[in-house]
């Protein structure tokens, strides 16, 4: 079968031929029809993600959307190794597979279901999102910075604030819930100036996909500003702002921040599963939207590095 071959660590996946999957008991065989391509699909890839196996070849993709022997229509993740999702087949543990609601298209749940799953996790099994709280989110312009924003809606946040660096991108979020948005390009000093405004009228939860400076600045900012003796839960998701802070110890003691993460290992994958079950199920009485970029499997070599601006890249077989 033809499938996206990753051949060694930090090599580039090519088009080419793999062995047939074979399913074994407890699994399906999925015909997949699309897969997306994250930030989690890259790093993986790549071998710098904590979760990636270390060997290789093996086809690439944690999770897509297809069609099971029985013509159900289901979302998959996390294949059997060395299977993937960026092939024309996939064996999948049963338990993995999560049915696609009607009215939402393959390659439209095949775009959601990662973005979406992140934020939902963060906010419903870390951060214990509360009818009326406050949300700020950190990273709101890439593909699941955006979706967070309605999913934080949904869930009940009264306020969102949303941060990012392309300000074309943030002005719109208005549209779909944002409340208050703060660009990430201005100055250090004023960037922490505005976040602090923001922390001392009050913040439950903040969901970072960024780490690096932004996330620094906004932790001093809120250590700074927030208020006293209540807590600021700070779900850490993604790192495409840096992979390392420094962090000064005062910012954890003078000020009530729980900081935690949310990802494979720090949630259980039954846990994760039900979150991308949950978002599928609200995804059309929520009206939630992912821009996508349909290119065909063939070219996964020319697009593999292209951006998401316009919308995340999902690869139809």
């Amino acid at each position: 079968m033809k499938a996206a071959l990753v051949r060694g660590k930090g090599q580039t996946p090519v088009y080419g031929d793999f062995a047939e999957p074979v399913a074994e008991a407890g699994e399906r065989l999925v015909h997949v029809t699309a897969a997306a391509l994250s930030p989690l699909v890259r790093a993986r890839a790549s071998g710098a993600h904590y979760s990636s196996s270390g060997q290789f070849p093996f086809v690439a993709g944690v999770d897509g959307a297809g069609r099971l022997d029985d013509g159900r229509r289901v979302v998959f993740l996390l294949p059997r190794p060395p299977f993937g999702a960026m092939a024309e087949r996939t064996v999948v543990p049963e338990e993995r597979c999560v049915a696609i609601p009607d009215g939402l298209d393959d390659a439209t749940a095949a775009a959601m279901a990662n973005p979406g799953m992140s934020s939902w996790a963060a906010f419903v099994e870390r951060a214990k999102l509360k009818t009326g709280e406050t949300v700020l989110i950190n990273g709101a312009t890439g593909a699941a910075g955006r979706l967070a924003v309605p999913i934080a809606k949904y869930l009940g946040a009264k306020k969102v604030i949303a941060t990012g660096r392309n300000e074309a991108v943030l002005r719109s979020l208005a549209a779909v819930g944002a409340d208050v948005t703060i660009p990430l390009s201005q100055d250090g000093d004023a960037l922490e100036t505005r976040l602090k405004e923001e922390f001392a009228a009050g913040v439950d939860v903040v969901l970072d996909y960024l780490w690096g400076p932004s996330a620094q600045t906004m932790l001093i900012a809120a250590a700074k500003a927030g208020r006293d003796g209540v807590p600021i839960r700070v779900v850490q998701i993604g790192s495409i702002g840096g992979a390392e802070i420094s962090l000064p110890g005062a910012v954890l003691r003078s000020t009530a921040i729980e900081l935690m993460g949310s990802g494979i290992g720090s949630v259980s994958l039954e846990r994760l599963l039900a979150a991308v079950e949950s978002v599928l199920q609200a995804a059309v009485p929520g009206k939630f939207t992912v821009a996508t970029q349909q290119v065909p499997l063939s070219d996964v070599e020319r697009a593999w590095s292209s951006d998401d601006a316009a919308g995340r890249i999902v690869f139809t077989v």
